[in-house]
């Protein structure tokens, strides 16, 4: 059974069609991250840099599918049939991926649809008994935890502050970080959480909020404004716009919908990660994507090969989250990582393994 294991040196196989490949060299780890809104997996091994020398993580497999596991929860306080039946699919998909490596450790967790849904408990017990994988809910704290933790690796070296923020399906979070530069580029004091915040508001659930995505444009204004007004007492508390105009302050997105903000800027004829993560843009420029998604039809944001039919329906949701972001703290440039939750995850295995 695959479960999130406490022994680093716990392997969980299963047996597969055929012979599975080899182990490449180096203990491999893995991560599942189950959203509002997608199913993601991550199985990745430690990388030694010798010119810099310093551990990250190589990826050896990964997944990703939308699976709106969150559809309606806001409504009915439960997951849907159809939306579990998606998500057991995407399930299966991961554990028939597990099963052809030798993982010495894994963590899978479930966030804010399971956290919202009455069943969940339920649900996950199912998938535990049909499947074999032992998914943990987290609470939002932890999840901005992980968030920033994977994507901590992008941190320039002069950085001082960081606000790090993750637009998911069902919740947003936010950590406003202090960063000891006198601490170890791997330890985990270098940094210092200041404060944090989860809005209860994602992609799917905030277009469900104003009656469904074909509503989303017509009231954008009002969910930036909504979106604003729960972040200002974050930023009065830590006066996080005066730090971004006196201090190294750096933003990072862990967000799908400013990767793809960021592909549509680039002008990408398909998404490639290899050219977002770690990308630094302008705010200016990530609102000019916007701009040019709003001045598109439903059926050309379908068409538009980094969006597609999985992720239009959101998309303008997590346009209007971001901005409400931009017009809060004001800073003139943003960090973006393809990498979030599951590389946070596998990052605190191994060191919890002295891997890294």
């Amino acid at each position: 059974m695959y479960k999130s294991s406490s022994s680093p040196r716990a392997t969980h196989s299963h047996s597969s069609q055929g012979n599975p490949p080899p182990a490449a060299s180096g203990e491999m780890y893995a991560a599942l991250d189950l959203g509002t809104n997608n199913c993601r997996l991550l199985i990745a091994r430690p990388s030694f840099h010798h010119d810099q020398g310093t551990k990250t993580l190589r990826v050896v497999d990964s997944y990703s599918r939308i699976v709106r596991l969150g559809e309606g929860v806001s409504d009915t306080g439960k997951l849907s049939e159809e939306a579990m039946r998606r998500t057991m699919k995407a399930l299966a998909t991961c554990t028939s991926k597990l099963a052809r490596y030798q993982v010495v450790k894994s963590r899978f967790v479930a966030t804010e649809a399971c956290r919202r849904a009455a069943n969940a408990e339920d649900f996950l017990a199912r998938v535990r008994s049909d499947l074999g994988i032992t998914i943990d809910i987290i609470s939002n704290e932890e999840e901005a935890r992980l968030a920033f933790l994977g994507c901590s690796s992008l941190l320039i070296k002069d950085t001082r502050y960081a606000l790090a923020f993750d637009i998911g399906g069902g919740s947003t979070e936010f950590m406003w970080v202090k960063i000891d530069g006198d601490a170890p580029i791997n330890s985990h004091k270098r940094h210092l959480i200041q404060d944090w915040l989860s809005l209860p508001y994602g992609v799917m659930n905030m277009s469900e909020q104003f009656g469904g995505p074909a509503y989303t444009e017509m009231y954008f204004e009002e969910i930036v404004q909504r979106i604003a007004e729960l972040l200002a007492p974050m930023e009065h508390t830590n006066q996080i716009a005066s730090r971004i105009w006196h201090d190294h302050v750096q933003m990072l997105s862990t967000s799908g919908t400013v990767t793809t903000l960021a592909a549509i800027h680039l002008n990408l004829p398909h998404y490639d990660r290899s050219k977002i993560d770690g990308l630094k843009l302008s705010i200016s420029d990530i609102r000019g994507a916007t701009q040019t998604l709003l001045k598109m039809s439903h059926a050309e944001r379908a068409a538009h090969p980094c969006i597609g039919s999985s992720r239009t329906d959101f998309i303008l949701s997590g346009c209007a989250i971001f901005e409400a972001i931009a017009r809060t703290f004001p800073i003139e440039a943003i960090t973006i990582a393809d990498r979030g939750v599951r590389e946070g995850i596998i990052v605190s295995l191994m060191r919890e393994g002295h891997a890294l």
